[in-house]
């Protein structure tokens, strides 16, 4: 799914209490304090079974013609921002919640 098509479909469901406070929390949680395990395991095994893996935190993997493999992981400090935010209370821009879980708004 396109980027964007996931944007829209992500405000559409918050718009129309398909996805609640407490869901958005709960996913912030498990982004933030989430364990990278599977996401190593990806990289260094030869065939890993995918189905198998979470790589939830995963953002970005690389693998170049020499073997050599670098992966990316979410930006947990944006994360636990956002959960900080939600957790006081506050209401939370939309545009800034997307960035972060995408592993954008680097400054």
């Amino acid at each position: 799914m396109e980027r964007k098509s996931v944007e829209r479909e992500l405000k559409q469901r918050i718009q129309t209490g398909k996805i609640r406070r407490e869901d958005v929390t709960r996913r912030l949680a498990e982004l933030a304090f989430g364990k990278a395990n599977d996401c190593v395991r990806l990289a260094l095994e030869d065939e890993p079974r995918l189905d198998k893996l979470d790589l939830s935190l995963l953002s970005e993997v690389k693998r170049n013609d020499k073997g050599t493999v670098e992966i990316k992981l979410i930006d947990r400090l944006q994360a636990l921002e956002q959960l900080a935010t939600v957790a006081d209370g506050e209401q939370t821009d939309m545009d800034d919640f997307l960035k972060a879980l995408q592993g954008g708004g680097e400054e």
